[in-house]
C-alpha cells in the first residue's frame, strides 16, 4: 500500500530551491539558503525531506563529493561530471547511448534495468586551466 504524505510547506520550499539553481547542492548548502526565509527549519529536516523527494522520484542523489551527497531536482537521464579538485558538478548532456543498452542489460541477465547513473571524474575546466599554468 502506497503512503500518500501530505503536503509540506517546508518541502515545497525545499524542492522550489533545488529546482532554481544548477550546482547540485548539499543538504547543507540547501539548509543555510532556506534558514533566513523560514527560520524554524532544521538541517534535520532538510535531509528528511529531501529523502522523502527522492522516494518520490522528485529529486536524484547524484554524487558523494568530499564525503556529502549532492542533490539535483533534474530528473530527465543526464549525467553528471565530478571535478576532483573543486568539487563542482556539472550536467553533462549525451546522446542516448542507453535505450539499447537496457535491451542488452536484460539479455545478458535476464533482469530488467529501470534507471542509471553516470558520472565522469576528473578537473573541471576552471581547475585544469590553474593546474597546468
Amino acid at each position: 500500500m502506497e503512503v500518500k504524505r501530505k503536503n509540506s510547506k517546508k518541502r515545497t520550499a525545499i524542492l522550489n530551491a533545488l529546482s532554481s539553481v544548477k550546482d547540485h547542492p548539499t543538504a547543507e548548502m540547501l539548509y543555510a539558503a532556506l534558514k533566513p526565509e523560514i527560520p524554524e527549519l532544521s538541517l534535520g529536516t532538510v535531509y528528511r525531506n529531501l529523502s522523502i523527494l527522492a522516494d518520490e522520484g522528485l529529486v536524484v542523489n547524484v554524487a558523494h563529493v568530499a564525503g556529502q551527497e549532492r542533490y539535483d531536482a533534474r530528473t530527465d537521464p543526464h549525467a553528471h561530471f565530478v571535478c576532483k579538485h573543486c568539487g563542482q558538478v556539472i550536467d553533462v548532456e549525451l546522446p542516448d547511448m542507453m535505450t539499447p543498452l537496457y535491451a542488452q542489460v536484460s539479455e545478458e541477465t535476464g533482469c530488467v534495468a529501470e534507471s542509471y547513473k553516470l558520472s565522469f571524474n576528473g578537473l573541471c575546466e576552471n581547475c585544469n586551466r590553474k593546474l597546468t599554468n
